[in-house]
């Protein structure tokens, strides 16, 4: 897509340059930018050219930069258990939950290695698969606001499809996935009305170490649903919960009831998958 309203482009190094005249807008991978035409866009401010690090891992868990592309972080999850000082695959099993989500996107391998996680986070999409993802695993956002530090979760950062509480300005500098979710047991199930299609419906479910489970619904609701357990639900528990969950939504790809019906399909298999 030839962007025709972007007059100038440039490239920030220093948290002062990712301050925005009016009309920039930050730029990363760039693969939704680039798709539609951005009316009210005129200058792109690379936010690549910052420096941070893909990924920072300590026993703590993961900080993942909001530049990170899926498919380096796809690769890190896969291969974490070469990873040196860092804990095994076996003590972070909801890592498989990483290539799980990825895989949720509706996109190409090329898409995978140009889209970042912060750009697919931001955009906000309900069928966004790294929203999916962070969400699963209790993900914190780090915003830069000005020369203030925001923190919050990201199943808080999204407030509708394709909206957040972002400022304009706020940049996204990294999403933070804690170790006590990651040493969780965990599964990802979706499903679309067509093969190939975007997923209608995205969910997750883990049990943490202490017996504790959490569900989350994504996809099929305009803001992520997250419902938490002192222990494994019964059936009729769990599927309560999704049905009374709030933003199941109509469009092409899949009808309101359609959406809260499968959700509580898949709901269910991953409990008796957890079981």
């Amino acid at each position: 897509m030839d962007i025709t309203t972007v007059r100038s482009y440039r490239v920030a190094r220093t948290r002062e340059e990712l301050l925005l005249a009016p009309g920039e807008a930050i730029l990363a991978g760039g693969t939704w930018l680039m798709s539609e035409p951005q009316p009210t866009t005129t200058g792109f401010v690379d936010v690549t050219g910052m420096g941070w690090p893909d990924i920072e891992a300590d026993d703590d868990g993961p900080q993942i930069s909001a530049t990170c592309t899926i498919a380096t972080l796809v690769a890190w999850a896969k291969n974490a258990r070469d990873a040196g000082t860092l804990p095994s695959q076996e003590d972070w099993p909801a890592l498989s939950l990483v290539p799980a989500a990825a895989d949720a996107l509706l996109a190409s391998f090329k898409i995978w290695n140009t889209a970042t996680v912060g750009g697919n986070i931001c955009r906000a999409f309900a069928a966004a698969g790294m929203v999916s993802l962070c969400v699963a695993l209790d993900g914190t956002a780090e915003i830069w606001r000005g020369a203030e530090v925001v923190r919050l979760p990201v199943a808080d950062l999204v407030t509708g499809d394709g909206t957040t509480i972002l400022q304009p300005g706020d940049v996204l500098r990294s999403i933070h996935l804690p170790a006590a979710a990651l040493r969780s047991r965990a599964l990802l199930l979706k499903m679309a009305l067509a093969e190939y299609g975007r997923s209608g419906a995205v969910v997750t479910g883990r049990v943490d170490p202490t017996g504790r489970s959490v569900f989350t619904v994504t996809a099929a609701t305009q803001t992520p649903t997250v419902l938490a357990f002192p222990h494994l639900p019964t059936p009729v528990e769990l599927a309560a919960r999704v049905a009374d969950a709030d933003g199941y939504y109509s469009d092409p790809l899949g009808s309101a009831d359609w959406r809260r019906g499968v959700s509580i399909v898949l709901a269910e298999r991953i409990r008796k998958g957890l079981a």
